[in-house]
């Protein structure tokens, strides 16, 4: 095991017992490079496009939040700070390791294929989780409207975030403490990734699996909230409220939740069916083929999250607006952030992670929905 160094597919000028090893051991790795020249100018067009297209935008974002002193005092915007600190390092450590892996075919060990790895699943694990942590603070906003600031404060925001990280760290480092494929590459335990063991492998997909039911029951139990509310309102307002031409808040919430469903679910839950397949069954390089170009599909989820859940904040909105460098200076940028909430709205009014666009119920003249359930509760 000591004697087992990182090794690339260079021809070494001296023919010794090392470089015939090197040779052989990059020709196990073979069996995972499937792609056709085709396939490789498909997806490195997606990779150099999604990639720094993922990066600028969460950058972007996480800009934006660390220069303003009142979005970094709310939960809400710690939560989608963490979401675009999470897609950064997605779109470095993926389309790095993707591109180099199946693009320029170069043949590290396992210490150093599996740190790779290890980057892209720490990554990945940590976005699922934050937008969990977005959903549970929705909820919160929701269903506990009167006591949303009692129950999450920045203090206990910060430690959720830290246990958050501290999970995906540990969980996406269990390989290289150890937990690999027995029997490395001769025969692999693995037909999606060397040196992985098909148990950390089915841990890994029930843990990513299980997060994503939690936001799924977390969105079912804000629009079970939002449509009884909406039907009470009907009942006060009578039949000439119900004929009102705005559309209903529940109408408002089902559809917005369900495109951030449909996305999050469309995206993942290709690649996690071939993780489970590749637990029970072999898979053919058809399948393999297959699971390269649905993987991609995480990384585009990744540059969508700032369009979901950050820029269709208004507070963001008007904070990445005043720092733009056309509108105002650098040294500026942090203090006009003062002025971002005019009408006097608390953080309870104003959940970061509920959309005034989309989500506001603009009847009865309420701006929020915690407003609306906040209201309601009092």
């Amino acid at each position: 095991m000591g004697e087992m160094k990182e090794r690339t597919c260079s021809h070494s000028s001296n023919p010794n017992a090392s470089s015939q090893i090197a040779n052989d051991f990059c020709d196990r790795l073979q069996i995972y490079m499937v792609l056709t020249d085709l396939e490789k100018k498909a997806i490195g067009t997606i990779c150099f496009l999604g990639g720094p297209i993922t990066l600028m935008e969460n950058v972007l974002i996480l800009g934006v939040i660390a220069t303003s002193a009142m979005l970094r005092r709310k939960p809400s915007y710690l939560f989608i700070g963490s979401l675009a600190l999470a897609d950064v390092f997605a779109s470095c450590f993926f389309t790095t390791s993707f591109l180099d892996f199946h693009l320029f075919r170069r043949c590290d060990g396992p210490t150093g294929y599996l740190f790779k790895l290890g980057g892209v699943t720490m990554a990945f694990s940590s976005s699922v989780g934050s937008l969990l942590l977005t959903a549970l603070d929705r909820y919160l906003c929701i269903h506990q409207a009167s006591s949303y600031r009692v129950l999450l404060t920045r203090r206990r925001a910060m430690l959720s975030l830290l246990i958050l990280w501290s999970i995906t760290i540990f969980i996406s480092s269990l390989p290289l403490m150890g937990w690999r494929c027995p029997t490395v590459l001769n025969p692999p335990c693995s037909c999606l990734f060397p040196f992985i063991s098909q148990a950390y492998l089915a841990c890994w997909t029930t843990f990513i699996l299980i997060l994503l039911t939690l936001i799924l029951v977390a969105y079912a139990l804000i629009l079970w909230k939002a449509h009884r509310h909406e039907s009470s309102m009907t009942s006060l307002q009578g039949a000439s409220g119900a004929r009102q031409a705005r559309m209903r808040m529940d109408i408002r919430l089902a559809r917005t939740f369900g495109l951030i469903l449909l996305i999050l679910v469309g995206s993942w839950l290709p690649v996690l069916t071939f993780m489970l397949v590749d637990v029970s069954i072999y898979l053919t390089r058809n399948q393999q083929r297959a699971f390269a170009f649905c993987s991609t599909l995480c990384l585009l989820n990744s540059a969508v999250n700032p369009l979901l859940y950050a820029l269709r904040c208004r507070e963001l909105r008007i904070a990445l607006l005043q720092c733009l460098p056309r509108s105002c200076g650098f040294g500026r940028c942090k203090n006009s952030t003062n002025d971002l909430n005019p009408t006097g709205q608390s953080a309870e009014d104003n959940c970061a992670t509920v959309s005034d666009d989309t989500l506001a119920a603009r009847t009865p003249q309420l701006n929020s929905v915690c407003e609306i359930v906040n209201s309601k509760s009092s």
